[in-house]
């Protein structure tokens, strides 16, 4: 009863803040910085209207709940609906679809600096520990009590390998985002790519559809143009 109270109250404040709009990364946050732990995924992004547009996000979460006197946590993942956005916050966040935006670690530090999914919790004895693969290229394996996390991020089909992980770890403290060895992850990232195929599928309509309603209004224009330049040809009195 106690964790249906606590998920229930969750999804009732996602739910205000989905109705009520702006802003969404900042919000979010005060609502989760009752749990010990969290980590928010920029799920999807999408743009609506041509004239007047409205930005919108959706979000994943993840996040670790103290049930009773335990010191360990129970872990949820829930994603949001759409939630609508100032420009100004899409444009920011634009480059970090797939990628964990806002964080609290287990100590209390807040991680507002982008990061590829569950990269906060490898390295962590607690959670895992390094094993070698048959070439020899040591690789993060969650423990089995931890296997789920693995689901939650995404990282099944892309394991963390040790280079990976110290190549973060010089990005740590750094204010720069981390896309991965060879830009793998973000919005610009070939993993991504894999794993997000509704947001690319999406833009790719919208470029189309911009591109075709552009082409109208040329032609449009350029009608006008040859029918004003034919009444002023026809319009004079001959002698």
């Amino acid at each position: 009863m106690y964790q249906k109270f606590f998920v229930f109250g969750l999804l009732m404040s996602l739910f205000l803040i989905s109705c009520g709009g702006r802003p969404g990364v900042d919000k979010l946050s005060r609502e989760l910085d009752r749990y010990p732990e969290y980590s928010i995924v920029l799920e999807d992004m999408m743009e609506e209207g041509n004239f007047f547009t409205d930005y919108y996000h959706k979000y994943k979460i993840i996040y670790g709940e103290k049930v009773g006197a335990e010191d360990s946590l129970t872990y949820h993942n829930l994603t949001t609906d759409w939630i609508k956005v100032e420009k100004k916050d899409f444009q920011k966040y634009y480059d970090n679809l797939g990628m964990v935006i806002a964080s609290k670690s287990a100590d209390g530090k807040i991680n507002t600096t982008a990061y590829p999914p569950g990269y906060n919790y490898v390295g962590n004895p607690r959670y895992g520990q390094w094993r070698q693969d048959a070439s020899g290229n040591s690789f993060w394996e969650f423990y089995g009590k931890y296997a789920f996390f693995s689901s939650m991020f995404n990282m099944f089909n892309r394991p963390v390998y040790r280079n990976d992980w110290n190549d973060y770890r010089s990005y740590r403290g750094s204010g720069r985002p981390y896309y991965g060895r060879g830009n793998a992850y973000g919005t610009r990232g070939s993993y991504t790519k894999k794993t997000h195929n509704s947001f690319f599928e999406r833009r790719k309509e919208r470029l189309a559809s911009k591109k075709a309603s552009f082409s109208d209004r040329v032609q449009k224009r350029m009608n006008r143009s040859r029918m004003s330049g034919t009444r002023r040809r026809s319009g004079g009195f001959g002698k």
